[in-house]
């Protein structure tokens, strides 16, 4: 399994596959929350909406290891506080900032701000690791991308300006983000993926929800059968992207796979315009596709002879 996961082919193909994953997101959720009629301003509803939707996703994960390798379920005792932790800075604190931030931001600028989370984790790698350190390559190679996230939200009208509880917040949730990158790949060394994600995001969802439940108005989700597969649909999601990325996480360098986050915005934003009425493709994010592109090649290239 370990060869697979760090041949350049399949890292690049499964990196791209969790990132186009994490990317219909964004028109699920938004579909979702019309769907289910919650109220834009409403985040408690919506953190509430995300503790299901994560702990849906544990425990698909769990359930699963469970009949395909029991003995890798377990965790030793040094490891659980650690793994709490774990859970509740990527799954609890990550999210409770993002949702908040969101409420408070335009969605381009949400969606530019969590994108530094890539940005974040690069750096991170390069004090964290001596073999993942920063060069010209990655430097070009996350300029050029960070600039087909602006280029694909081209457009659009909206301001610099900076508020600690929305840009603030957003900032924070790309920083924990990668924070937990770091983290995932230092304790991937001794629990199995599946249930180094299993059990944070069951653990990061319990406590969002022990949270968001009591505070939540009456009515503030109406669910219907659309609503719950959609849940169902991005419960999968997760635990497919987080449980793959994580596997990569254990064989590559952290920094290396980072990038291709950037797929991310930017699928998230074609598939945007094929399911959400109103959103519609043009030569930005055209544009924004091929800058991406470079990027992913610069990142990669190798000289001859190297």
């Amino acid at each position: 399994m370990n060869k697979f996961l760090t041949k350049k082919w399949s890292v690049i193909t499964i990196a791209i596959f969790c990132a186009v994953l994490w990317g219909s997101a964004f028109p699920v959720l938004k579909i979702g929350y019309v769907e289910m009629e919650m109220a834009q301003d409403d985040t408690i509803a919506k953190v509430v909406f995300a503790g299901i939707r994560f702990l849906m996703a544990g425990l698909i994960l769990l359930i699963a290891l469970f009949f395909m390798s029991r003995r890798h379920l377990k965790v030793t005792g040094k490891q659980w506080p650690i793994l709490i932790l774990f859970g509740i800075i990527q799954t609890a604190v990550q999210y409770y900032f993002f949702y908040n931030g969101l409420a408070n931001t335009s969605g381009i600028q949400g969606a530019i701000l969590v994108s530094s989370g890539t940005f974040f984790t690069v750096l991170l790698a390069h004090f964290f690791y001596r073999n993942d350190r920063l060069n010209w390559q990655k430097g070009v190679g996350l300029i050029a991308g960070f600039a087909g996230i602006i280029a694909a939200n081209w457009g659009q009208n909206w301001s610099f300006g900076f508020d600690w509880n929305g840009e603030g917040y957003m900032i924070m949730a790309a920083l924990t983000g990668a924070i937990g990158t770091i983290m995932a790949k230092e304790m991937a060394v001794g629990i199995h993926p599946f249930a180094l994600t299993g059990w944070q995001l069951t653990i990061g969802s319990v406590l969002m929800l022990a949270i968001g439940l009591p505070q939540m108005a009456p009515g503030a989700i109406v669910f219907t059968p659309f609503g719950w597969g959609l849940i169902i649909y991005s419960a999968l999601l997760s635990a497919v992207a987080f449980a793959l990325w994580y596997s990569l996480l254990k064989y590559n360098k952290a920094g290396e796979i980072s990038i291709y986050k950037f797929m991310t915005p930017v699928s998230g934003a074609l598939l945007s315009t094929w399911f959400i009425e109103g959103e519609v493709l043009n030569l930005m994010v055209i544009a924004a596709l091929a800058l991406v592109a470079v990027g992913i090649i610069v990142i990669n290239y190798k000289p001859a002879g190297h």
